[in-house]
């Protein structure tokens, strides 16, 4: 009895060990066109579970700035006066690019929700983000705000 209780002990406790490394890889939807099937799946890790996140050129800063310069207020939301947040999620692939663009939350106006993944796919490339000492591919969310 005491022996299957081990066991079952020892079981439990591999689970709980192996799940929250699970937890941390995402598989994304990709669009290959050069293959037969156009769509792949890879692996991609959440932005909290790296050793060493990617980050923009200049940090969090820079970061900031690139959007304030780079956003262009839509012409049909500044005459609706039309505010919001558009939250987006893109990957940081191997190489620094940023693919995947995607959105979240839109704003409640897809003009926004557009100029935001504009904004996204205009970035230069990042700092990798690292799994020991190999570069991973990362999932970033970032919020973009349309204030008047």
């Amino acid at each position: 009895m005491q022996r299957l209780l081990r066991v079952d002990l020892l079981i439990l406790l591999s689970v709980m060990v192996v799940l929250p490394v699970m937890a941390q890889v995402r598989h994304v939807t990709t669009v290959n066109p050069m293959s037969k099937n156009k769509s792949e799946y890879i692996e991609v890790y959440e932005f909290d579970y790296v050793d060493v996140q990617p980050q923009f050129p200049g940090g969090e800063r820079g970061l900031i700035n690139f959007i304030n310069q780079t956003r262009e207020y839509p012409y049909h939301a500044y005459h609706k006066h039309i505010q919001g947040r558009v939250l987006c999620s893109f990957v940081v692939g191997t190489d620094g690019r940023v693919s995947n663009i995607r959105v979240i939350r839109g704003a409640g106006d897809q003009s926004l929700d557009r100029e935001a993944m504009r904004v996204i796919s205009e970035m230069p490339r990042w700092s990798v983000g690292k799994v020991g000492k190999r570069a991973v591919p990362v999932r970033v969310v970032l919020p973009i705000a349309f204030r008047l």
